[in-house]
C-alpha cells in the first residue's frame, strides 16, 4: 500500500480562559477515522510545489532541514495552509503590503474552488497577489499510520496562530462540526469517551496542553523540532539467518535499542531459555510456555549483577526455574510478581525451595485463573521505591486485566516492566469481574504521567515510544466502546449476546463467546459512568447521553 505524504495544522488562539485549538469532526461516512475530531489536514498535492514562488520568509531549504528532509518541506507546510483554508475556512496568507488578509478579502470567497480542485493555492496567491509566510507555522510532530487502516499517511504536524479577523467554519462535506476548545478539555472529553480522537491528535493535544498562550507555544515549537520518526529498516537475525526489520515489526524497537549501529546482531525471534540482555543490569528469560494467550511465552526479568531481583518467575516449569537459578547463581535478593495469573507466579513456590528471600506482590483475588498458592511476604505500596542492583523500581498499581496487577518502573532507565497490562502485538483480555475496563483505561491514563523510554512486557519484545503504545491501546478500547454505544442506539433494549453480535460484527462466530466477556466489560464501564443501565437481562441506553 502506498504511504501518502500528508500535513495537518493545529490552529490555536488566545482567549480569556486560556489557549484554544480548532478541532473539526469528520463525517461518519468517511472510510478513514469516521466521526473523529481532527485538526484540519490532508494529503500533499503534486501542485503544492508551485506555491513555493509565493513564499515569504523561510524557503524550502530552511524548512526541509528543520524537518530532516532533503527537500520538499515547504510543500508539507503549503498543504497544511491549503487544507486549513479548504476545511476550516481560515487562510494564513498576507497581502502585498505584508498584512494578514481580513475577513471579507475576495480570496476567502474562493474556498469552494480550492475544495473542488478547480484552483490551486498557487493560483489563488497569483490572482490576489498574496504571499504565504512559513515563519508563522512551526513543525510539531511526525506520524506514519501503522499498517492496518484502509489508508496510510506519512503526516507532518504543524502549529500556527489563527488570524484575528477570520472566522472558522467546517466545510459541511468532509467535516460536519467544528469546535474551539482548550487542549485540556479535549483530552478530558476523550478520556470520558465523549469525543473520538486519534493517537497522533492526542499526542499533539498533550503537547499543546502544556502552554497557556500561543506565543509561549510558538516559541517552544520553533526552538524544539521533533525527533525524526523511525523510517529506516534495521538488520537483525532470525532463526540464524540475516533479515531486515521494517519500523512496525515486533522486534524493531528492541533491535534499534540493542544494536544502535545497525550491525545486525540482535535476534528477531524470542527463544525460550535463551537469556537476552535488554538494558544495563537487566536480562530477559522467556519461559517455554508459548500459546495463543502467552505469545512466545512469559518473560521473566532478572535485575542485578551479583545480588538479583526476579520479576515474574513464571509458570512452575522445572527447566525454566533451573535456568533462573543458573543465571543468578542462587543469589536472589527478592522476587517480585506483577499479578497472580497462572503463567506468572506459580514458579515462586519452587524458587522458595532453593532460596530464602522475600516475595513481593499482591495476594490473589477470587477467580479460577489466579494462582491460589501465591503468598507474598510484602505487599508493595503504590508510589514506593524498591531498591535493586539495577536501580530503583517504582511500584505502580495498574488494575484492569487483574485487580491485583502491578507494574514496576526502573526509574533511572525509564524502563517499565508492564506485566500483562501492556502486551506486544495484542490487546489484553478484560474478563469481569476481576477484569475491569474502567479501571484498565484509567490506569493506562495514569501511566502516561510517568517518565518512560521503553516498555518491557511479560509477552513480546521491548517497545519504544511508550506514550504512542498507550494511546493506541486507549484509542482502540474507546473506539470499541463507541461501537457498543452505537449498537445500543440502534437495537436497545438488547441482550448482551445481541449487542456483542452487533458491536463485534467483524469477528467470526467462533470468537463471539470470548468477545462477549469484553463486551460485558465495556457495558459495565458505561454502567459505572451512568451512561447505560440494566433491567433484567436487557441493557438500556440513558437518553440524556
Amino acid at each position: 500500500m502506498e504511504i501518502r505524504p500528508a500535513a495537518t495544522l493545529a490552529l490555536c488562539r488566545d482567549t480569556s480562559h486560556g489557549m484554544e485549538v480548532l478541532l473539526l469532526q469528520r463525517t461518519w461516512s468517511a472510510t478513514f477515522l469516521p466521526g473523529y475530531f481532527v485538526f484540519p489536514g490532508g494529503a500533499v498535492d503534486q501542485d503544492e510545489a508551485h506555491g513555493r514562488e509565493h513564499l515569504a520568509g523561510l524557503q524550502d531549504a530552511d524548512v526541509s532541514q528543520i524537518m530532516s528532509l532533503d527537500e520538499g518541506g515547504a510543500d508539507y507546510m503549503l498543504a497544511a495552509v491549503r487544507e486549513c483554508f479548504e476545511e476550516a475556512g481560515v487562510l494564513l496568507a498576507d497581502t502585498a503590503t505584508g498584512d494578514p488578509i481580513h475577513a471579507d478579502h475576495p480570496a476567502r470567497r474562493q474556498r469552494q474552488a480550492l475544495f473542488d480542485n478547480e484552483m490551486s493555492l498557487a493560483e489563488l496567491c497569483r490572482q490576489h497577489d498574496l504571499t504565504v509566510s512559513l515563519d508563522q507555522l512551526a513543525y510539531l510532530g511526525h506520524w506514519i499510520t501503522p499498517p492496518g487502516p484502509p489508508r496510510r499517511f506519512d503526516t507532518r504536524f504543524f502549529v500556527g496562530v489563527a488570524p484575528e479577523h477570520q472566522t472558522a467554519s467546517h466545510d459541511g462535506q468532509e467535516t460536519i462540526d467544528h469546535v474551539w476548545i482548550t487542549p485540556e478539555q479535549a483530552l478530558a472529553d476523550h478520556r470520558a469517551g465523549q469525543r473520538k480522537i486519534g493517537i497522533p491528535t492526542l499526542r499533539t493535544l498533550r503537547v499543546l496542553s502544556e502552554f497557556d498562550t500561543t506565543s509561549e507555544l510558538m516559541r517552544y515549537a520553533l526552538a524544539n523540532p521533533p525527533e525524526p520518526y523511525p523510517t529506516q529498516a534495521w538488520p537483525a537475525v532470525k532463526k540464524g539467518e540475516p533479515i531486515i526489520l521494517e519500523p512496525n515489526a515486533p522486534a524493531y524497537d528492541e533491535a534499534a535499542k540493542l544494536d544502535p549501529e545497525g550491525e545486525g546482531t540482535t535476534h528477531a525471534d524470542i527463544v525460550p531459555g535463551e537469556p537476552v540482555n535488554i538494558a544495563a543490569g537487566v536480562t530477559r528469560l522467556t519461559a517455554p510456555n508459548p500459546g495463543v494467550m502467552t505469545g512466545p511465552g512469559t518473560n521473566t526479568y532478572i535485575l542485578g549483577h551479583e545480588r538479583f531481583t526476579v520479576i515474574d518467575p513464571g509458570p512452575a516449569d522445572d527447566a525454566h526455574i533451573q535456568k533462573i537459578l543458573e543465571l543468578t547463581g542462587g543469589n536472589i535478593e527478592q522476587i517480585l510478581v506483577t499479578h497472580t495469573h497462572i503463567d506468572h507466579s506459580p514458579a515462586v513456590r519452587a524458587l522458595k525451595d532453593h532460596v530464602d528471600c522475600p516475595v513481593l506482590g499482591w495476594p490473589a483475588p477470587e477467580g479460577i485463573e489466579h494462582d491460589r498458592t501465591f503468598e507474598p511476604d510484602e505487599e508493595p505500596v503504590p508510589g514506593s521505591l524498591i531498591g535493586t542492583e539495577a536501580g530503583d523500581l517504582k511500584v505502580l498499581h495498574t488494575p484492569g486485566h487483574a485487580a491485583n496487577h502491578l507494574c514496576y518502573l526502573l526509574v533511572d532507565q525509564g524502563l517499565l516492566f508492564s506485566g500483562d497490562h501492556i502486551m506486544q502485538g495484542t490487546t489484553v483480555i478484560i474478563n469481569p469481574p476481576d477484569g475491569d475496563m474502567k479501571a484498565y483505561i484509567e490506569s493506562l491514563h495514569d501511566l502516561l504521567a510517568e517518565s518512560m523510554r521503553h516498555i518491557a512486557p511479560a509477552h513480546g519484545f521491548l517497545m519504544a515510544r511508550p506514550a504512542v503504545v498507550i494511546d493506541h491501546l486507549i484509542t482502540h478500547r474507546l473506539s470499541r466502546e463507541h461501537k457498543m454505544v452505537r449498537a445500543l442506539e440502534e437495537i436497545a433494549p438488547a441482550s448482551l449476546k445481541d449487542l456483542t453480535a452487533k458491536a463485534y460484527d467483524h469477528l467470526p462466530p467462533s470468537m463471539l463467546a470470548l468477545a462477549t466477556r469484553s463486551a460485558l466489560a465495556h457495558l459495565l464501564k458505561l454502567e459505572a459512568e451512568h451512561r447505560v443501565h440494566r433491567k433484567g437481562e436487557l441493557w438500556h441506553l440513558h437518553h440524556q447521553h
